[in-house]
């Protein structure tokens, strides 16, 4: 592993956590939801490359590769979001798997939880989060490990907002019709009666 001189990681995590509740008590509201993002985290010992990806309206995967100095892993995590206040702040709770080579162990393997706490940045396409990652190892030295890291990402594609045509039908023939416009219910209402009571027409 490779230690930074001066730096105190418990310190700089609360910072984090800190800043992270500062900035959402001004402006998190207009935070841009996302269902891609990819960028970097950094841990104690290691640093890598994360990335995230919608799957369900509050569910993302999220695939971390990392390196260190005597050791390189890959981790799969399922999490699910929790908003706290507003769409731009949320925290999470997941679990996983990773596989990873080690110096004088070789190969090893095993589970992961993770819990963090998640900011949309309200004017920029970034995500910057802070999380909390124990471990457990198979064929590693340690059995177990009690690690966290900070993420920031750049949203690669956000989501798309829900149309709504307030006079009618869009060309998306999903749309809800408007408040004036068509409704399934009353079309397939009126298809009845013609059926029993003829078409109406002379």
């Amino acid at each position: 592993m490779i230690p930074v001189p001066g730096f105190n990681f418990a310190h700089s995590m609360k910072k984090i956590f800190l800043g992270l509740g500062l900035i959402l008590a001004f402006n998190a509201a207009q935070a841009q939801k996302y269902r891609t993002a990819l960028g970097v985290r950094a841990s104690r010992n290691q640093l890598g490359l994360t990335v995230q990806q919608l799957i369900l309206p509050k569910s993302t995967i999220e695939v971390i590769a990392s390196a260190g100095s005597n050791e390189y892993s890959g981790t799969a995590l399922f999490e699910h979001h929790f908003p706290i206040l507003g769409r731009g702040f949320n925290y999470y709770l997941g679990a996983g798997a990773h596989l990873g080579d080690k110096k004088d162990f070789g190969k090893f393997y095993g589970a992961d939880l993770i819990t963090g706490l998640e900011l949309k940045t309200p004017l920029l396409p970034f995500t910057i989060s802070a999380d909390l990652k124990p471990a457990f190892h198979v064929n590693h030295g340690d059995w177990f490990t009690f690690g966290g890291g900070i993420s920031a990402r750049f949203i690669l594609v956000k989501e798309k907002k829900k149309k709504f045509n307030l006079f009618g039908p869009g060309e998306n023939k999903k749309d809800s019709g408007g408040i004036f416009g068509p409704k399934k219910d009353a079309e397939k209402t009126k298809t009845k009666t013609k059926s029993w009571f003829g078409s109406g027409e002379d």
